[in-house]
């Protein structure tokens, strides 16, 4: 059944939005054949299924968000913002060449793995146990790892999904932070939240959270814990010390798995105070049923920039 969507924008030049000569409305298009997509002035009308105008609505809304945040839209985010992860599931099924790549059905989408690292991380997480997903910022290793414990949870593989992150980031105690204990950690934790957000609906994320069937919690909190029947993942572990480390690795049960993803070259913790992510790596590595993937900066799917940045980086630690 055919819908009709529209779209308006204010304070900003339509070139910004459509590209020279229209060149990023042309590519949208190409992307959304089965939809109708006119633009007047700081009007865009659409007319297709449900499942194509919510895709397009989001990408447009990112559109806008770049436009009003740096005053301009380079290509390199038209292209990117069509390959996100997330991307349309036609009804009845999925198909076409992305289907290998499909992690999850989400909401009225389907997370996909898009780069090489991505899906070496769904090979090795379907192969072992224990998976280590260690590479540079914007490589989604984060939102990767959340969707193939969403998965394994609807497929009944796991009865719950605990996520956890060391809370210690830029030299921050939770103890000089304002608000309570939640309002403390919620920083900390809050990408694990928007993660879960584009894979559950607001309020079934409500009712797992209240059941515990989800749980989010800073890395402290797994002390002393089994982990039966559970899918494990370890968020910014470079900011686990050795022992952390060890920690939550041994509160693996039966029937679990877990995934650690962290960047080495990000670590928050005091210089003397070893990362237990980069010990885990020196030691670890041809233990049967735990895989390790080691994504670059070809797996960079946010703003051309973050690829730029890490290449600039790379270069300067090794001139130093």
């Amino acid at each position: 059944m055919t819908k009709e969507k529209t779209i308006e924008f204010e304070g900003i030049e339509p070139v910004i939005i459509f590209g020279p000569h229209d060149n990023y409305l042309k590519q949208i298009r190409s992307e959304f054949p089965d939809v109708r997509i006119t633009a007047r002035g700081n009007t865009i009308h659409m007319a297709g299924s449900d499942l194509d105008l919510a895709s397009l609505e989001k990408i447009f809304a990112e559109i806008l968000s770049l436009a009003q945040q740096h005053g301009e839209v380079l290509e390199n985010d038209i292209r990117t913002l069509l390959s996100l992860a997330v991307t349309p599931t036609p009804p009845g099924g999925k198909t076409g060449t992305q289907e290998a790549d499909i992690i999850v059905t989400a909401k009225d989408y389907a997370v996909r793995a898009k780069t090489n690292g991505q899906r070496n991380m769904v090979s090795e997480a379907r192969s072992n146990d224990i998976v280590f997903a260690i590479g540079p910022a914007g490589t989604g290793k984060t939102y990767t790892a959340v969707a193939i414990a969403v998965a394994a949870w609807k497929a009944r593989k796991v009865k719950r999904i605990v996520l956890a992150r060391p809370a210690v980031e830029a030299g921050e105690s939770l103890g000089f932070l304002p608000g309570d204990l939640a309002q403390k950690i919620d920083p900390y934790l809050r990408p694990l939240y928007d993660a879960l957000q584009d894979m559950l609906t607001a309020e079934k994320l409500r009712t797992l959270t209240e059941q515990r069937i989800i749980e989010i919690v800073p890395l402290a909190y797994m002390r002393g814990r089994t982990l039966n029947n559970s899918f494990i993942i370890l968020d910014e572990a470079q900011n686990a010390s050795n022992k952390q480390m060890k920690m939550c690795l041994t509160r693996l049960g039966m029937n679990s798995k877990a995934i650690i993803t962290g960047d080495v070259t990000q670590i928050d913790l005091p210089r003397e105070v070893p990362s237990g992510l980069m010990h885990a790596r020196d030691i670890l590595q041809g233990i049967r049923g735990i895989g390790f993937v080691f994504l670059d900066k070809s797996d960079v799917v946010r703003h051309k920039l973050v690829r730029d940045i890490i290449n600039a980086y790379e270069k300067d630690e090794k001139t130093s």
